[in-house]
C-alpha cells in the first residue's frame, strides 16, 4: 500500500557554468537579495563580484549579511535575524544562501524566523529543546547556491543548529522551508579543497544510501537515491584527485542534490545519528563523521535490510551477483574500499575520541535520524558498537 508526501524545491536550475542566470533568477525572487556567504573563498577568488555583478545587472541589490564560517549555532541564527529586521526585510526581498551546509542552514533558519515572529530565538523552534513553536508563515524566499556537492542541504526542509546548552545538534523543521530555487553550478566546486571534497561526498553518498534503506522510506526517494548512488560511487574519487574534472564534479553535485531530496522525504539512520553526536561532543566534521560511520552502519542493517542494500549494489556497481545476501555483502566490501581510498580514519581515537565521552556519545546519537534506522538499537548494543570503533 502506497502513501506518502514528495516535497522539493518549486524550480532547480542545473548546470555547468549556470551560476550566470542568478541575476534573472533572483529579480523572480525579489529586489534586495541578503547574501550569505558559506566562506570568504568566494569573495578572494572574484567569483563573489561575479555573482554580485550579475544580480545588479538584473536590478537585484546584492547585500552580504552573514559568512558562515562554522556550522551555525543559535546566536549565529538570532544575530542574523536581527540584522535582517534592522534592513527591514520582507516583500520584495530574499535571501541567497551561496555555499556549504552551514551557510545553507543559517539561511534557511534565518529566513523563517524574520517571518515567524511568535518566537525571540530559533531555539523556541528547535526539536526537542525549545518551547515547541512551529513555522507557520511563510519564509522570506529563499535561492540556494551549493558549492560543495554534498550536504543536499539545499533540497531539505529543516536547518541544523548547534546547541550549547543541553550540548547537542537540533533542527528547525518545516515544509516551507524548502528553498523556493535552487541553482546548482558544478564548477563553484572547483576550487574546493581535495579533504573537503572526500567527506562532503562521503556526506552524499551516506545520504543516499541511509535514506534507500530507512524504515521512512518511499519510492519517489529510493528512485533518485538508486540514480544518485551510480553517480557518486565512481565519482568521489575522481573528483578528489582532480578538482577540475568537469564529470566528476557534476556527478557529484547531481547526487548531492538528489541526496537531499531522498533524505528530506524518507530520513536517514544509524551514521548520521551518530555523526550528529560526534560533530557536538567531539568537533568531529559533519561528513568525515559520516564516512567513519558508514561501514558500520551498513554492517548494523546487514540482515534487515539485506534486501534493499543488494538492490542498491546492482544499481550501482558491475558484475554483482544474483544472491542478495552476496549482493549486500559486495556493497559493504566496496564502501570499505572506497573509504580506505579517501583515507577515512577507521577508529574513533584518531578523530580525538576518549573513552569518557562514550555516554555523551550515545545520548547524543538519539533524535530524528537514528529513528529512521532500520534496526532499533538500545542503548548498551549502540555503546558497545562505539566502544569497538575506539
Amino acid at each position: 500500500m502506497l502513501d506518502y508526501d514528495f516535497l522539493a524545491p518549486q524550480r532547480i536550475v542545473f548546470g555547468w557554468g549556470r551560476r550566470r542566470e542568478l541575476g534573472p533568477l533572483g529579480r523572480s525572487l525579489g529586489q534586495r537579495a541578503f547574501i550569505v556567504l558559506g566562506s570568504r573563498t568566494l569573495q578572494r577568488n572574484g567569483a563573489w563580484d561575479e555573482l554580485a555583478k550579475n544580480l545588479r545587472d538584473s536590478a537585484v541589490e546584492p547585500i552580504v549579511a552573514a559568512v558562515a564560517t562554522r556550522e551555525p549555532d543559535i546566536a549565529d541564527v538570532d544575530n542574523l535575524v536581527t540584522i535582517l529586521r534592522q534592513e527591514n526585510a520582507g516583500s520584495g526581498d530574499f535571501v541567497l544562501a551561496l555555499g556549504g551546509g552551514a551557510a545553507m542552514d543559517l539561511a534557511k533558519a534565518a529566513s523563517a524566523l524574520v517571518a515567524n515572529r511568535h518566537g525571540s530565538s530559533v531555539r523556541d523552534f528547535l526539536e526537542g529543546v525549545g518551547k515547541g513553536l512551529h513555522v507557520s508563515e511563510p519564509p522570506l524566499p529563499l535561492l540556494a547556491m551549493p558549492t560543495t556537492g554534498g550536504t543536499g542541504a539545499e533540497a531539505t526542509k529543516n536547518a541544523v543548529i548547534s546547541v550549547a546548552d543541553p550540548p547537542v545538534k537540533k533542527s528547525i523543521r518545516s515544509p516551507l522551508m524548502i528553498p523556493r530555487v535552487v541553482l546548482v553550478d558544478p564548477e563553484l566546486a572547483v576550487s574546493v579543497p581535495a579533504t573537503t571534497t572526500a567527506w562532503t561526498g562521503m556526506d552524499a553518498i551516506t545520504q543516499l544510501i541511509e535514506s534507500y534503506i530507512c524504515r521512512f522510506a518511499k519510492p519517489i526517494p529510493q528512485a533518485l537515491a538508486l540514480h544518485g548512488l551510480t553517480l557518486a560511487l565512481p565519482a568521489v574519487c575522481d573528483a578528489v584527485r582532480d578538482g577540475t574534472s568537469r564529470p566528476a564534479r557534476e556527478a557529484m553535485a547531481h547526487a548531492a542534490l538528489l541526496s537531499g531530496m531522498a533524505l528530506a522525504n524518507s530520513g536517514l539512520g544509524f551514521a548520521h545519528g551518530v555523526a550528529a553526536a560526534l560533530g557536538v561532543f567531539a568537533d568531529v566534521p559533519h561528513g568525515l563523521a559520516c564516512a567513519m560511520m558508514l561501514p558500520v552502519a551498513l554492517r548494523v542493517n546487514r540482515e534487515v535490510a539485506c534486501k534493499p542494500l543488494a538492490e542498491l549494489a546492482r544499481a550501482s556497481l558491475a558484475e554483482v551477483p544474483a544472491n542478495d545476501n552476496a549482493a549486500a555483502d559486495l556493497l559493504i566490501e566496496h564502501i570499505d574500499a572506497l573509504c580506505r581510498a579517501l583515507n577515512v580514519p577507521s577508529r574513533l581515537s584518531q578523530v580525538g575520541v576518549r573513552s569518557n565521552q562514550l555516554g555523551d556519545l550515545v545520548r547524543g546519537s538519539r533524535g530524528n535520524s537514528m529513528n529512521g534506522n532500520p534496526r532499533q538499537l538500545d542503548e548498551a548494543e549502540l555503546r558497545r558498537l562505539l566502544e569497538e570503533r575506539l
